[in-house]
């Protein structure tokens, strides 16, 4: 099938499965790279943990943080279905910056990461995104503005008309009644931004070698694995990657290493049009173009 063909087909595909996707695949070693709205800037939700462990990293390379220093952690005390560690948590937990970051990038800890955003605010770390070259990645507040979404206010029943209000409640310019969804005031980031982020992580640039190692480490030990994960593990490939998902969002970024030296960053960002919270279509829709993306490529080395 010919490049054009193929991206007619998988987009037709998304738009039959209620999918709007914005995906990039990239080969780390030739440049390689085939896309679906590569530059569409969506809000970034949990993928920002990845900006904020490397500038937290950066900070303790530089000797501005200790990774020992143990900080004082309050209960999350959260109960609506999704937040996990300490968000979770009933009573207040003393724990080191290193596992901190362990728990923010590798679970998904929102709660853990705001207690490393009380370090360094988001400012701060898109300073340190930019001082290395990274321009693209907009990194303006803490992952607790997102825990207050219509999500959180409405019965488990009504969960649907919190995912309603998403899909509709758009504009033409990607503003959004909810402001965790409005791209002039959330984090935000494109595909071919998150690929970027992936190839400095994995390959020669302004970050230190010590830094990406430990960035690589921690999405190689990431436990959120429905998502892309299976269609990009298998016993001649690791998969090390990040989720991120608000409403009716569901991203991944990640880097797929094959044993033959192959190596590619992925990153799929979707908008469902489906108002419901649990789809696991969309999950297994958005790794199978991803991956039918990846194939095309390799095809091609």
């Amino acid at each position: 099938m010919s490049t054009e063909a193929l991206l007619h087909d998988l987009r037709g595909q998304l738009r039959d499965g209620g999918l709007h996707g914005c995906l990039l695949v990239r080969d780390l070693h030739t440049g390689d790279e085939l896309g679906i709205e590569p530059d569409t800037r969506l809000p970034s939700a949990s993928l920002v943990k990845v900006p904020l462990a490397l500038a937290t990293l950066e900070r303790i390379r530089r000797g501005e943080l200790d990774g020992a220093t143990a900080l004082d952690v309050p209960p999350g005390r959260i109960t609506t279905a999704g937040p996990i560690g300490l968000s979770r948590f009933r009573h207040p937990a003393r724990i080191a910056v290193d596992d901190l970051l362990y728990l923010s990038t590798c679970l998904s800890d929102s709660h853990a990461a705001d207690a490393l955003f009380g370090l360094t605010p988001p400012a701060r770390v898109a300073e340190i995104l930019h001082e290395l070259g990274l321009r693209d990645i907009a990194v303006r507040h803490t992952m607790n503005e997102l825990m207050d979404t219509p999500v959180e206010r409405l019965d488990a029943t009504e969960v649907h008309l919190a995912h309603s209000l998403a899909i509709d409640a758009g504009t033409s310019g990607r503003g959004h009644r909810v402001p965790q969804l409005d791209t002039t005031r959330a984090n935000t980031g494109s595909a071919r931004a998150w690929v970027e982020l992936l190839q400095a992580l994995w390959t020669p640039s302004k970050i230190h070698p010590q830094v990406a190692e430990r960035v690589r480490d921690l999405m190689a030990h990431n436990v959120l694995r429905h998502r892309l994960a299976p269609d990009f593990t298998s016993d001649a490939t690791t998969w090390s990657s990040k989720t991120g998902t608000l409403l009716n969002l569901r991203h991944e970024i990640g880097v797929v290493e094959h044993t033959d030296g192959q190596a590619f960053a992925i990153a799929a960002l979707t908008e469902s049009l489906v108002p419901a919270g649990s789809q696991p279509g969309a999950e297994a829709l958005m790794a199978q173009v991803a991956r039918e993306l990846r194939d095309h490529l390799r095809q091609l080395w």
